[in-house]
């Protein structure tokens, strides 16, 4: 290769380089002229993930809202198919075993808790969860809401469903179709409390009906595939095995009639059967949601404040510091303090029977515990 070629090679490599060079740079402004537009402290891996699941937030949101109806429509319905089931079937059980002293049992305590669940549904649904006024001297807090630009007090989070804040807000829920806040919190845990206890006595109720049906190979395999293409084959090819190609009128009978059940017994049996699997359904599922929201009630957060609380915890372990929520006064008075006991109200009259008290205070300011740091 002679001076000239390698003179010309260099040439072209040093305006390759240049070119490489300053496409680089190029990047590199974009990229700092980015960054500091969209600078902030507190900027963080969550928020900017948060902020990419805005669009799958407001799907969320706008779903919540046209489900809502539907849910509290489906909560009606499958309590009213779950109360009907003792009237029509198990308290007439009952009385042809001659069983008094249990029937009188469950009319008593199985209305108690009928008359808990339905009155804090109702009021769950119906009682607004509180919002914050709009008058900013009316709070005595000076934070504002970058949402809905309103005042903000401690333990108040904007609802994306409701679009507007909530006062101590929890969560929003689809089954009651409005958000859980100061107001209605009460009446939201105590429904879950005892529709638990509900499903939990109807299992028991209903065992021994539910045995006698469920337990019965043939009678459940008749009830679940009678008219299936399948039954109907092995009783097809039975009964040609046994008389040629043609079906005896016995048989034609015995495949019309739900594969040897009545329609009558048939439908008893698929009802018993729905009836527990979905009373102990809802058991297993409700149980561990009260569970978690008790546990948050004995800690004194709410759904909202478990995520803060734990971010804050780990941000101050880092500096050597332990985080106690200010809220928290022990699981006593935590629960005291949840449930609106004080002021002369009593446990058995306005927990165990129904009680539209409202609770302690006026969610615009709350009682603070002392926050302990340690240093290792």
């Amino acid at each position: 290769m002679g001076r000239g070629d390698y003179n010309q090679h260099s040439v072209e490599s040093k305006i390759r380089r240049t070119c490489c060079q300053k496409i680089l740079e190029y990047f590199r402004m974009i990229r700092f002229s980015l960054r500091a537009l969209t600078y902030n402290s507190f900027t963080s891996k969550s928020i900017v993930l948060d902020t990419a699941m805005e669009p799958i937030f407001w799907i969320v949101d706008r779903l919540s809202r046209k489900i809502g109806p539907i849910m509290v429509v489906l909560v009606v319905v499958l309590t009213t198919y779950v109360v009907s089931f003792f009237y029509i079937i198990l308290l007439p059980y009952l009385w042809n075993r001659g069983q008094f002293g249990v029937i009188t049992f469950h009319w008593f305590f199985g209305h108690w808790l009928l008359v808990n669940i339905v009155f804090h549904y109702y009021k769950g649904v119906t009682t607004p969860p509180g919002e914050p006024p709009q008058i900013l001297s009316d709070t005595n807090v000076a934070t504002i809401c970058k949402r809905c630009v309103g005042p903000k007090p401690p333990r108040t989070h904007h609802c994306s469903v409701c679009n507007h804040c909530i006062l101590k807000m929890d969560h929003h829920c689809p089954w009651l179709n409005n958000c859980v806040g100061h107001f209605n919190h009460r009446y939201f845990m105590l429904f879950c409390i005892y529709m638990w206890l509900g499903t939990l006595y109807v299992c028991i109720s209903v065992w021994d009906i539910f045995a006698e049906e469920f337990f019965d190979a043939k009678k459940t395999f008749y009830s679940f595939f009678s008219g299936g293409l399948l039954l109907k084959t092995i009783e097809v090819y039975k009964a040609t095995q046994t008389n040629g190609t043609t079906l005896s009128p016995e048989t034609v009978e015995k495949l019309k009639n739900m594969g040897g059940l009545s329609f009558s017994d048939g439908m008893y049996h698929k009802v018993v059967c729905l009836e527990f699997f979905l009373c102990i359904g809802v058991m297993i599922a409700l149980g561990a949601l009260t569970a978690w929201h008790a546990r948050l009630i004995c800690r004194g957060e709410t759904s909202v404040e478990k995520h803060i609380n734990d971010d804050e915890r780990k941000r101050l372990k880092k500096v050597n510091v332990i985080y106690k929520n200010p809220y928290d006064f022990g699981a006593r008075e935590n629960w005291r303090i949840f449930l609106g006991l004080g002021e002369g109200r009593s446990f058995i009259r306005h927990i165990i029977f129904p009680s539209s008290h409202v609770p302690l205070g006026s969610g615009l300011s709350w009682p603070h515990s002392l926050v302990h740091a340690k240093e290792p």
